[in-house]
């Protein structure tokens, strides 16, 4: 027999029996189903998704969209993936700037700057981020009323009812087709090999144009551009209201997210050649430049892969919500299971919306990835 002959007879004995594990997977996971459902039957319990059309009769502290408490569990389901996917797209992009500033403070010169920056790191990195979070939360709900509310410049207000800032007086649909508008320019900025700083300086403009045209057509004669929160009574109206809860999560993962992040970024500042760093100073470079145009591209290559990671890992860090009562997916499923029993389908529903999300960051990071390859390697 010739050696094409017996490669063939390899790649079928191969196929045969990787075949055979996935029938007998499937027959494993089919045969768990069915005798859960027999088990559920056997207790009187229903099984299935029919319970996503019933009422839920319960409220929850945050969200995105109008809510109800007669929302279906499908739409409060929504809701809590909605929420999820907002704490964890903006702790990521909170966590990658504060990372990138924190682990350049760590790789610097000045002495006062690489030790702040690795107390730092040495804090919000070794303390269980659920710990940090139950201890944010137990500062901020022990703020001072709205009445006596912490001001900055009588347009910032904070207090034990949360953080007031000014808001565009928009509708959520408008802001997000401005922000959409944002992103889509900026990626193409950097397709064409646009500097940072004139990708900055055009976001700004583009920015300023969107709110002017957006302002313009949209808000009510009578009515300004700016929604201030002002204090009547015992609460404030008017702005944007961002409750103690989402508030805490906001704060606790970013800290935490930024230690981890700062150390990835650490790791590919040391990875670049002194070399280059040298000969960059030899040409008469200032470290900013030779920052920006020498190091930090060299590091990108090895900080992306494991800043993938760090993405997936806050995006889950979100489940700690049900600790402090912020109403993220975890804490609506855990809410749900205990109203309606559907646990194996609840479970189902939380599982894939985790797969789903952190499939498309790593799917993202692998494309990030592969462009920032060098070609000749």
């Amino acid at each position: 027999m010739d050696a094409s002959a017996l490669k063939a007879r390899a790649n079928r004995r191969k196929l045969i029996i990787q075949s055979a594990l996935i029938v007998f997977s499937a027959l494993i996971i089919i045969s768990a189903i069915r005798s859960a459902q027999v088990n559920l039957n056997a207790l009187g319990l229903a099984s299935g998704f029919g319970f996503l059309e019933r009422s839920t009769g319960w409220s929850y502290s945050f969200s995105l969209i109008e809510r109800d408490i007669n929302d279906s569990y499908a739409r409060t389901l929504t809701i809590g993936f909605l929420n999820t996917v907002f704490l964890g797209l903006l702790t990521i992009v909170l966590s990658t700037i504060f990372g990138f500033l924190i682990g350049t403070f760590r790789d610097a010169r000045n002495p006062a700057l690489k030790t702040a920056a690795t107390v730092y790191i040495q804090t919000f990195r070794n303390i269980p981020l659920i710990l940090q979070g139950i201890f944010w939360y137990a500062i901020v709900i022990h703020l001072p009323g709205p009445r006596q509310a912490m001001s900055l410049g009588d347009a910032i207000f904070l207090s034990n009812r949360g953080l007031m800032i000014p808001l565009l007086n928009v509708s959520l649909t408008v802001a997000l087709v401005m922000v959409l508008v944002l992103i889509v320019a900026a990626f193409f900025m950097a397709r064409m090999k646009v500097s940072v700083i004139k990708i900055v300086l055009a976001m700004i403009g583009l920015c300023f144009f969107m709110v002017l045209i957006a302002t313009g057509l949209t808000v009510p004669a009578g009515e300004g551009a700016i929604s201030w929160p002002e204090l009547k009574g015992l609460r404030f109206v008017g702005g944007l209201t961002i409750s103690p809860e989402l508030l805490v999560m906001i704060i606790a993962i970013t800290l935490y997210g930024s230690a981890y992040i700062a150390e990835v970024v650490r790791g590919g500042l040391v990875e670049v050649p002194k070399g280059l760093i040298e000969a960059g100073e030899a040409l008469g470079l200032t470290q900013r430049v030779i920052w920006a145009r020498i190091k930090m591209p060299m590091a990108l290559r090895t900080i992306i892969p494991p800043l993938g990671n760090q993405w997936i890992f806050i995006m889950k860090a979100t489940t700690i919500g049900v600790a402090i009562g912020f109403s993220d997916l975890f804490y609506i499923v855990s809410t749900s299971i205990t109203q309606s029993g559907q646990t194996l389908e609840l479970i189902a529903i939380l599982m894939g919306a985790f797969l789903l999300v952190n499939f498309t960051i790593a799917q993202f990071i692998n494309w990030l990835n592969e462009s920032l390859k060098l070609k000749a390697h």
